[in-house]
């Protein structure tokens, strides 16, 4: 029931907190593990599954890693295996 623009940053922050580096109480996880763990959302109706694939098919996700994750979370992710 949320409006579009609050489900985007759903995803985002989500994605956002997954990634961070900067967190004292957990590790920064890779990409490749927080689209995996986004899928469960996805899965479970938590996130929007179609902006789910939109966050995916666009590259959104890479851009972001590239301008903001360290080189060691950027690792290969099959989007395909969550499209759909």
């Amino acid at each position: 029931e949320l409006s579009v623009p609050s489900r985007i940053m759903a995803i985002a922050d989500i994605f956002e907190a997954l990634t961070a580096s900067d967190r004292p109480y957990k590790k920064a996880k890779t990409l490749s593990e927080s689209i995996k763990i986004l899928s469960f959302f996805k899965k479970d109706g938590h996130i929007d599954p179609v902006l789910f694939d939109l966050f995916l098919s666009s590259g959104v996700y890479r851009r972001y890693a590239e301008r903001f994750l360290l080189p060691e979370q950027i690792d290969e992710v099959d989007i395909a295996a969550y499209l759909g």
